[in-house]
């Protein structure tokens, strides 16, 4: 998978496409759900870089709740971030459990 779109897909077709938004109380799930930093393990790190404009750089984080939500934040990254530092110091919180894509999307 080599699209945010395609990785956008996988998850979809997997029914785990579940779009985490940050909040004031950490992030929210589409069913209104919140999650703290130890709530949450990033199981996958998806970097897109665009062929021409540096403001198509985004990163998808892909997330594993403790009660077996799996979603996902998206962020654009460097000088286009288009979120504030508490989203930032949120997500280097998350304790970090890289998974194999393959163990991912069985």
């Amino acid at each position: 998978m080599t699209t945010l779109s395609g990785v956008l897909e996988k998850l979809r077709i997997k029914k785990q496409d579940n779009e985490l938004i940050m909040t004031e109380e950490g992030f929210r799930s589409p069913s209104g759900k919140f999650y703290k930093e130890e709530d949450l393990s990033i199981i996958k790190t998806y970097r897109f870089e665009g062929d021409s404009d540096p403001s198509d750089n985004s990163i998808l984080y892909l997330m594993e709740a403790n009660d077996g939500l799996t979603g996902y934040s998206i962020d654009a990254y460097g000088v286009y971030s288009n979120h504030d530092d508490k989203y930032d110091d949120f997500i280097r919180k998350v304790n970090v459990n890289e998974r194999d894509e393959q163990e991912i999307f069985k």
